[in-house]
């Protein structure tokens, strides 16, 4: 997270930190942050950012990298926001993700316009220009109808 903070200060953006309280005594924070926010735990540091973000990239990771990723995406498609979500796919890394994405499409776990949720590029500029184009799906099918239930 610091080179990106790094790459985008030296583009001339602003960066806002969101970090829970017990990870401010084990990491430094960035000095040059327009804004550092700390929250009380990972749960509401998840939900700060995507209160503050406009779309939401996720880069080569693990475990946290996914899980975030994952929950926006099931947020995007429980229909509680509309934002872009993406994957900057670096020489590859995201393939064998996206494989498993596009396998769950196939066995009918996510509906066609909810695959559509999840935009991959593996070029940056390709990418900011799908975000900048994203229009959220219209109708986003529900996995239980009201009335079932």
């Amino acid at each position: 997270m610091g080179a990106v903070t790094d790459a985008a200060l030296g583009a001339g953006g602003e960066v806002v930190g969101v970090i829970p309280e017990a990870l401010v005594r084990k990491e430094i924070a960035h000095e040059k942050l327009a804004q550092l926010v700390v929250t009380r735990n990972m749960h509401d540091r998840k939900a700060k950012m995507a209160e503050l973000a406009d779309a939401f990239v996720a880069l080569p990771g693990g475990y946290g990298t996914f899980e975030e990723l994952f929950e926006v995406v099931t947020w995007a498609q429980l229909g509680m926001h509309q934002k872009p979500i993406a994957l900057l796919d670096v020489e590859g890394y995201f393939a064998p993700l996206v494989a498993m994405v596009e396998h769950a499409a196939r066995e009918g776990f996510i509906a066609p316009e909810q695959r559509a949720l999840l935009l991959c590029e593996r070029d940056a500029g390709v990418l900011l220009d799908a975000l900048a184009q994203y229009r959220p799906p219209v109708d986003v099918r529900k996995w239980l109808d009201a009335g079932q239930a």
